[in-house]
């Protein structure tokens, strides 16, 4: 049997997991994220023994994931301390000499969810997490998305609701997507986190007018089969429905398909693989890797 190793990287926290080429995770840690050195020479103690073949990395970024880059493999400039110019792939080749694939979390999740969950079967899909921070990743034609680096689409730039005097969040924007709609902009615009709101407060009326409008951008560059929202904050399943509205009516019918054409419901969807999207994502890179090597 083929096992691939895969570590699903976050701020917080680090999924490390075994697994298959079918993407069944069979054993996984999680481990705190502190220095790169701790947390990654806790990742490579778990891999020990279990024999895997190949590693998936999908992490936090922003990230150099170009293979013709000096520094590919590793995390560029990042508020998170002592990550910044990180050497990831470098760190986890000096113990295991198997192919690795590298990406962001969010491609690492779109990969999955396309491979097997929401979006299995199609060559293009949206993935986007919606946190304490937020982030994107697609699959087009089925590559993921790369180009002068990687996306970065929570940061593209917002209109703002008419009843929104929050100033942002985001400590090099303000009010970029993440500044204006991440977790983190919600607990600091009304002194509670998401999960402490009522259904009725105004707060997701405006969360719903960002995201659907970041939506809106999105589908009009991308086009993407499916689009599927995951993270902390699209827990709250009563932000579908509101997203789903908002977005026919910000596109005015301006795009003609059956999916928008009624009510979008089998279109913009929480992941289909759940919280397992990320590590599963991950499996999904170490598959590719290994496949690349050995083809």
């Amino acid at each position: 049997m083929i096992l691939l190793g895969a570590i699903e990287g976050g701020g917080t926290k680090f999924v490390c997991g075994v697994g298959t080429p079918d993407g069944e995770v069979l054993h996984r840690i999680t481990i705190p994220t502190t220095t790169p050195e701790e947390t990654l020479n806790q990742a490579v103690d778990f891999f020990a023994g279990h024999g895997v073949q190949a590693i998936g990395i999908g992490t936090f970024g922003p990230l150099d994931v170009d293979p013709n880059s000096r520094s590919y493999g590793s995390v560029c400039a990042t508020p998170k301390p002592h990550w910044s110019g990180y050497r990831v792939v470098e760190h986890i080749m000096r113990s295991y000499n198997v192919p690795i694939g590298f990406d962001t979390d969010v491609n690492a999740a779109a990969l999955g969810e396309a491979t097997w969950g929401a979006a299995a079967g199609l060559d293009s899909c949206l993935y986007i997490t919606v946190g304490t921070g937020i982030g994107a990743g697609a699959i087009s034609e089925g590559n993921l998305v790369h180009g002068l680096t990687h996306p970065e689409m929570g940061h593209i730039p917002m209109r703002r609701h008419p009843d929104d005097t929050y100033e942002g969040h985001c400590p090099f924007h303000r009010d970029c997507l993440e500044g204006l709609a991440s977790g983190s902009a919600i607990e600091a615009r009304w002194q509670k986190k998401g999960i402490e709101l009522g259904e009725e407060h105004p707060a997701w009326r405006i969360e719903a007018h960002y995201l659907a409008q970041a939506l809106v951008s999105y589908l009009l560059i991308l086009s993407p089969k499916k689009i599927i929202m995951g993270g902390g904050v699209m827990k709250q399943k009563l932000l579908f429905p509101l997203i789903r509205s908002r977005l026919k009516e910000m596109l005015n019918g301006y795009v003609q398909h059956p999916f928008l054409a009624v009510d979008n419901e089998d279109y913009i969807v929480p992941p289909g693989l759940g919280d397992q999207a990320g590590i599963c994502g991950a499996l999904a890179l170490a598959s590719r890797a290994w496949n690349q090597r050995n083809s």
